[in-house]
């Protein structure tokens, strides 16, 4: 459009209100400027420390403190990190399994005002293992952004530390409760490649004894309590890991990585 139209129709704008554009170049940038556009928020997916505070990024500071809101499995233990990182006046989202489809239907209604906001988890890098699958499905039909923060993860920690032949694996995430669990071990151990498993303390035995049915020469690592006080990491056989845990030392979830192929073979795949 010519300078002089654009004189013409600032005149015009300016001096009339009421009026009726029939020319289309004129209804273009009338709607322009009449009617913004709109700039959706992101939703940035923030890595938090897994128990030792000064874990914590610079970057994932700073995005924490420039979001309008915050989603989290739990608005207490959030409330601890976010105090001692001296951020105050966030609005917490509570974010879990349980209240999934409201939590992604507010946070859906911030980013689409144009707020910011991170997705963090209890400990460690959220979605693995952690509520958050449903909500980057649905951000992503709705082509709203998302962008991750890393950090601090159990999985990638514990495999930094590992002795065991780590450079193909498969990971399981936490096995089920009950139905499918027997089936899910068989599958893994078919795979007859290292796998890593979630294992809370309650059950470690039990998935000691279950290890041993299925893959009686597995050669196990096992993280536990990582960046934390009384962080230990043991390897060994199944009976070793067993007699190593044995006098009560089963607290805190477990990364528990299995080389199924036994002793023999980790030199010549290392």
């Amino acid at each position: 459009m010519t300078g002089r139209c654009l004189s013409y129709f600032y005149y015009y704008t300016k001096y009339h209100y009421e009026f009726t554009i029939t020319n289309p170049s004129f209804k273009s940038v009338f709607y322009l400027l009449q009617t913004p556009p709109s700039h959706s928020g992101t939703l940035y997916v923030v890595a938090t420390p897994l128990g030792n505070l000064e874990d914590i990024t610079l970057r994932a500071i700073k995005t924490l403190a420039e979001s309008g809101a915050i989603a989290c499995e739990d608005t207490r233990r959030a409330s601890i990190l976010l105090k001692h990182l001296d951020i105050t006046g966030k609005k917490l989202i509570s974010y879990h399994n349980y209240n999934e489809p409201r939590a992604i239907g507010q946070i859906v209604a911030l980013l689409e005002d144009g707020t910011d906001v991170s997705l963090i988890t209890d400990a460690g890098t959220p979605i693995i293992s952690d509520p958050g699958y449903a909500l980057l499905h649905t951000l992503h039909e709705r082509n709203l952004q998302v962008i991750p923060i890393p950090g601090a993860c159990a999985l990638t920690a514990a495999l930094s530390a590992c002795p065991l032949p780590v450079n193909n694996f498969f990971f399981a995430g936490f096995l089920p409760h009950k139905k499918g669990r027997k089936t899910r071990l068989e599958f893994l151990a078919a795979l007859q490649a290292t796998f890593i498993v979630y294992e809370s303390p309650f059950r470690i035995m039990k998935l000691l004894d279950e290890l041993e049915r299925v893959l009686p020469e597995a050669q196990i690592f096992i993280g536990r309590e990582m960046t934390k006080i009384h962080e230990e990491y043991i390897t060994g056989t199944i009976e070793e890991i067993r007699q190593r845990l044995a006098d009560g030392k089963t607290r805190g979830e477990f990364v528990v990585v299995v080389h199924t192929a036994g002793k023999k073979t980790i030199k010549s795949e290392a």
